[in-house]
């Protein structure tokens, strides 16, 4: 497209970026919104759509962590190719000189022998172009861009995008309070689709920290995009911002629901995170019918009606108190549970095997830079199945 964004009927190669292990759930989200031509990435899954596809997956999206859009790809073969092909894109057409901007991305290269050498080169091309243009240049803000510009380059093809969202889509807006190590909002909307919960059956999280899982369920179940409550989307600053489409868009999306499908039950054996939960769900109109109570796990009551688990219990602690709380994981949920199913994420291998159950589904994903694995239970009244984790 070589720098010209303004067209919103023309065809946009977009790109959805998302956490390792994660593609194949993104691709069933996007099945799910009416996409079917969806091409499967690396921590990324690519369609072809417009800007009110642009508009519409940044506000409904759960499970994307950025969405990019193409404005130039071509091959190079020096480091000086790269200046001048990124010269050549029309650079004021896309953004004005008063807004601040960055570039980031990721280089895969025998080219460049310093990996951050590929973003001075652009940043020079972009300024050097507004320039000539404008006789001024925009500033760099690194922290908190307005624009922020996308490099990706592997061997010697080079793709230059622009980053719709800004900051990650994991800053939904909601969470007034965490916890000391919260769960991602988008792994945990990841794993919570990847589960397999049906939307109708219990869901519990006996860790439940600041409530992260349970809202993202709830969210779901209800159909209220996860990014109702964010404010900040650096498609905002482009040029070619169409606000009527995005207040289109944005107010055909549900906000407020009257009830909830089924019950969603919380607990954790901290009166902080009790406290902190209970405050992120004053940020929602279904917040009052989900329960949250200040009970270790273990202690949380049977259930008559068959219950989905889906937790994010501590892990990183010494292995002998790992195991015994991974032990009694496992001997609750046997105990306890009647039937349903039980989802864990975690990054102990010790663990997996103290809970003494055998998985139905053993996933590796990452909880943001922590190699993690997740895995499910098929839960029996009266049975405990082979113990294999």
């Amino acid at each position: 497209m070589n720098g010209n964004i303004s067209g919103f009927d023309e065809e946009l190669i977009i790109t959805l970026k998302c956490f390792f292990g994660f593609e194949e759930t993104l691709k069933e989200e996007l099945l799910e919104y009416g996409y079917d031509q969806i091409e499967i990435l690396n921590r990324a899954v690519q369609i072809r759509g417009t800007w009110k596809d642009v508009y519409y997956l940044n506000l409904h999206s759960r499970c994307s962590i950025s969405i990019l859009v193409e404005i130039a790809s071509f091959r190079i073969k020096t480091e000086n190719d790269l200046y001048q092909s990124a010269s050549k894109i029309k650079w004021s057409n896309i953004f004005d000189v008063n807004k601040t901007f960055a570039v980031k991305g990721a280089i895969y290269s025998d080219i460049f022998t310093n990996t951050h050498y590929p973003y001075l080169l652009v940043k020079d091309a972009i300024v050097d172009h507004f320039r000539d243009k404008t006789g001024d240049r925009p500033n760099i803000e690194i922290k908190r861009p307005q624009v922020l510009i996308d490099v990706y380059i592997r061997n010697n093809q080079v793709t230059i995008s622009v980053n719709t969202s800004g900051n990650p889509l994991f800053q939904r807006g909601y969470r007034n309070a965490a916890g000391e190590a919260p769960i991602n909002e988008v792994v945990a909307a990841s794993l919570i689709r990847m589960s397999g919960w049906d939307r109708k059956t219990n869901l519990m999280d006996p860790f439940c920290g600041s409530g992260t899982i349970l809202i993202e369920g709830a969210l779901l179940a209800t159909g209220i995009p996860s990014n109702i409550e964010r404010q900040h989307y650096a498609f905002k600053n482009f040029k070619n911002f169409d606000q009527n489409l995005w207040d289109e868009i944005y107010d055909k999306a549900i906000r407020i629901v009257r009830k909830l499908p089924c019950k969603f039950l919380g607990s954790d054996i901290s009166d902080e995170m009790v406290l902190k939960s209970r405050r992120n769900l004053r940020e929602f109109s279904f917040g009052r019918f989900i329960e949250i109570s200040g009970k270790p796990f273990n202690e949380v009551r049977k259930s008559d009606e068959p219950v989905f688990i889906i937790s994010n219990p501590p892990y990183g602690q010494r292995l002998e108190i790992e195991e015994e709380l991974y032990a009694q994981i496992g001997s609750w949920l046997k105990h306890e549970i009647k039937e349903g199913t039980a989802c864990i994420i975690s990054s102990s291998e010790e663990g997996f095997k103290s809970i003494g159950l055998k998985h139905s589904k053993k996933v590796k994903v990452y909880n943001g830079n922590l190699d993690c694995s997740f895995r499910c239970y098929e839960l029996f009244e009266g049975k405990r199945k082979d113990s294999l984790s």
